[in-house]
């Protein structure tokens, strides 16, 4: 357990000495959380960044990466896998496509649907920045102990679910 006060901590002690009456606890849990996202987020954009990638792009690749042959989703499936709109799909797709990681498909049950399909330079890119991910993700929380990190696993799942965060 570290000694030294943090940003959260010095805000709630403010907050105690002129409000004693308020409930500072859950700003000591929110108030951190939202810092520790913040920083998680800019260390996992730079590694995407490392592959030309933005967030939404990667996130987008990943999707069809990680919904098995033939890589290919609807623009309905995309939207759902990456809660965005289909209006940012198009985006992202227009973008992933002219770089030549993504290709734009007739429906193998509707010729006149429309599938995005990982091209193989797409594939072999994202299976790259994968691999970069998962191992800066293992970086981010070496610093637990095990039982801590199952213990937050645990009760951000119990949390997202009372929040009916899917």
């Amino acid at each position: 357990m570290t000694s030294r006060m943090d940003h959260v901590g010095r805000i709630v002690d403010q907050w105690a000495q002129e409000r004693p009456e308020l409930d500072t606890a859950p700003m000591a849990v929110i108030g951190r959380l939202h810092r520790v996202g913040d920083a998680i987020r800019e260390r996992l954009i730079e590694v995407y960044a490392e592959f030309g990638l933005s967030e939404g792009e990667f996130d987008l690749l990943a999707s069809l990466r990680r919904s098995g042959a033939p890589y290919e989703l609807s623009p309905t499936e995309l939207a759902a896998t990456t809660m965005v709109t289909s209006g940012a799909i198009t985006k992202r797709v227009d973008r992933l496509e002219a770089r030549g990681l993504v290709e734009r498909r007739a429906a193998r049950h509707d010729g006149r649907a429309r599938t995005i399909a990982l091209s193989p330079a797409g594939g072999t890119l994202i299976d790259r920045a994968v691999e970069a991910h998962y191992a800066n993700e293992k970086r981010l929380i070496e610093g637990l102990p095990d039982i801590d990190r199952a213990r937050l696993a645990r009760i951000l799942q119990a949390w997202g679910e009372l929040l009916d965060v899917d």
